[in-house]
């Protein structure tokens, strides 16, 4: 199926009026006889361009009429001019016969058809050139340059340039004044910025913000171009909280008059951030599923705070009436639709396995769609009211792509009352009830269990369970674990104490009275390490003496048993002695030719000995000699 057959079915209503949309195919559209895979709509929705394998076409949106056909072999995207007047290609690099460098990149006239300017572009990221509103000014990032293009006549060449070392992304700002802002990485030990400049004076530099932490950015323009948001994000998390990197939101006005970054008070990554079309406010989804979603003013103030759900993708509608949340990729596909006038919560409904979401130029639609190759499976297109009614379905073998016709939303104003939903198209309406229901599993549960409240330890945060606090182990700097530790329980099980397993098992567990020290054998008194002693048990030990008995001595107190790491000695009076340096020294050596000895006896046994275990025996000779220093210095101390 192709991708731009959906394209043109679904809102060919909304840009006249505030009716329902019209589901039939725009019969005026020449559908294309290969599949395509990729189209673009310009900003102002009067030009459509659709790829197929080795060639372009452009047609007009209202009536459809084909403004040129191109051949471009191997063509993987197309994009267009905000006003439709260019349009550009982007191919997979190849080796060309003459060794020169492939220009993959091309820029095509609309109008004519020629092809106005060719580059060389790499990377597919960021790879179109970026034009103002009125299609003045082209702006495109080279190797440690900005290259600012008069589209008028591209042969010029370039028009200003702005030397940038190391930058690696650039954005454009809308409105009639313009700005640029060049983002530029961390690197050998220098922070990482982002600056912005006025198109018509790059020279100057209007703001700055330096930050860490930093490896690619993502920079998101209000509508009138003053102020960005811009998130950085890092490849790898250093302090292992995180498989996604760590991630930091800034704010900053294109003037430099206001900075700061976004204080977020939930641990996590940062999942969505969006402006809101007044300008005056943006919407943070981020945290620990389950993520807390919170509405900013321009200042860094709370406006208001959703509290947390499993939530990573927010969206007002572009009236700025309604408000989006909902949780796609890896989460279930619960999507929940505010209204930020009340700050209400209008409806919660499902749309599973969504690749797409976008709504509709009039505000009062959500496209979701189920993408290849995102998935190869129930591929298809779903429309929803805000109120959660799902007006019409159509499903297709393989979707590529699905995107609404660009509209003026001035064109759609809200009224004071929400509008209520539509009725169902009538192909939705009369499939649905040959459709068998599905029934929801849930979660499987132990029979035992069946039929009892799930526990607090099975339960997400918003759920009522316990919250998820990171835990960094404490013998390594290492994290092992996220959530608090908790007992090893059986689900549906009451725990029990030890008194009544004890009571029940008919056993009583005695606590264990502690050893008294020995008496020394030799002078009657207790030695203190005498539990290091292993006791003479031998065939050869002494008899116990019958002398005279030894008085009883003064019950005193116990003096505490000293870990075996304490290295002593006892002198011939039974008096606890250290080591001198010179005796560490001793018992180091004979250890290690007690150590030499067992790995010489295991090569004559013919066993294969490592690199390390056979430099270890060739040292033998060095140890011997510090043993016999260390015993001729002891001779002469004494002498």
């Amino acid at each position: 199926m192709s991708a731009c057959q959906y394209s043109y079915r679904s809102l060919r209503a909304l840009g006249v009026c505030n009716g329902p949309p019209e589901y039939s195919d725009v019969s005026a559209f020449q559908r294309p006889a290969g599949t395509t895979r990729n189209f673009a709509w310009s900003s102002d929705g009067s030009t459509f361009a659709y790829a197929e394998s080795n060639s372009v076409t452009v047609t007009r949106a209202d009536s459809h009429e084909v403004l040129c056909t191109v051949d471009v072999p191997a063509v993987v995207t197309v994009a267009l001019s905000p006003k439709g007047s260019f349009f550009s290609t982007w191919e997979r690099m190849v080796k060309t016969a003459d060794g020169s460098q492939h220009k993959n990149l091309r820029v095509w006239s609309t109008n004519t058809g020629q092809e106005v300017a060719s580059f060389t572009q790499k990377s597919y990221d960021g790879w179109d050139l970026q034009y103002t509103e009125d299609e003045m000014r082209a702006v495109r990032c080279v190797a440690n340059e900005v290259h600012i293009y008069d589209t008028s006549d591209f042969t010029k060449g370039i028009a200003d340039k702005l030397r940038a070392d190391g930058v690696a992304a650039v954005s454009l700002s809308r409105g009639r004044n313009p700005s640029v802002a060049v983002f530029v990485p961390e690197s050998k030990g220098a922070p990482a910025s982002l600056r912005t400049h006025h198109l018509e004076t790059l020279s100057s530099v209007n703001a700055q913000k330096t930050f860490y932490k930093a490896d690619k950015v993502q920079i998101k323009w209000n509508q009138s171009g003053t102020m960005l948001l811009f998130l950085t994000q890092t490849d790898v998390d250093k302090t292992g909280k995180s498989y996604y990197g760590e991630t930091g939101l800034y704010l900053m006005s294109a003037s430099g008059a206001f900075d700061c970054r976004v204080t977020l008070d939930r641990e996590g990554t940062i999942h969505d951030f969006t402006w809101s079309p007044n300008d005056k406010e943006f919407v943070v989804t981020y945290g620990y599923m389950p993520a807390k979603t919170t509405i900013f003013d321009h200042r860094v103030n709370v406006v208001h705070d959703f509290g947390i759900s499993p939530r990573n993708f927010v969206a007002f509608n572009p009236q700025g009436r309604l408000l989006c949340l909902a949780g796609f990729g890896n989460l279930a596909g619960e999507i929940d639709i505010y209204d930020r006038k009340t700050l209400k919560k209008l409806t919660t409904f499902d749309a599973p396995n969504t690749s797409t979401c976008q709504w509709s130029p009039d505000g009062r639609y959500l496209l979701c769609a189920t993408l290849s190759p995102r998935l190869r499976v129930d591929n298809g297109i779903k429309l929803f009211h805000h109120t959660g009614a799902l007006v019409h379905v159509q499903d297709m073998e393989e979707l590529y792509q699905a995107g609404w016709r660009p509209a003026d939303a001035s064109l759609f104003p809200f009224r004071q009352s929400l509008s209520p939903a539509p009725a169902p198209s009538a192909q939705y309406a009369s499939s649905t009830p040959t459709k068998p229901p599905v029934k929801a599993m849930g979660a499987y549960r132990p029979p035992g269990a069946r039929g009892q409240p799930a526990s607090n330890l099975f339960k997400r945060e918003d759920e009522g369970g316990e919250p998820h606090v990171f835990q960094a182990s404490p013998a390594r700097n290492e994290p092992i674990e996220f959530g608090p530790r908790k007992p090893r329980t059986i689900p549906g099980m009451a725990p029990k104490d030890a008194t009544q397993s004890n009571q029940e098992n008919g056993k009583s567990k005695k606590k264990k009275e502690p050893k008294t020290p020995r008496p020394n054998r030799r002078n009657g008194t207790e030695d203190p390490d005498s539990s290091f002693l292993a006791p003479d048990t031998g065939p050869n030990s002494p008899a116990p003496s019958t002398g005279p008995a030894t008085p009883a001595r003064a019950s005193t107190p116990s003096t505490p048993m000293r870990p075996p790491a304490v290295q002593a000695l006892n002198d011939s009076n039974n008096n606890i002695v250290s080591l001198s340096p010179e005796d560490k020294k001793r018992r180091a050596l004979t250890k290690k030719l007690s150590s030499i000895q067992q790995l010489k006896d295991r090569r004559a046994r013919g066993e294969k000995l490592e690199l390390t275990q056979i430099q270890k025996i060739s040292a033998e000779p060095d140890v011997v000699k510090e043993l016999k220093e260390l015993a001729a210095l002891d001779l002469n101390g004494k002498a």
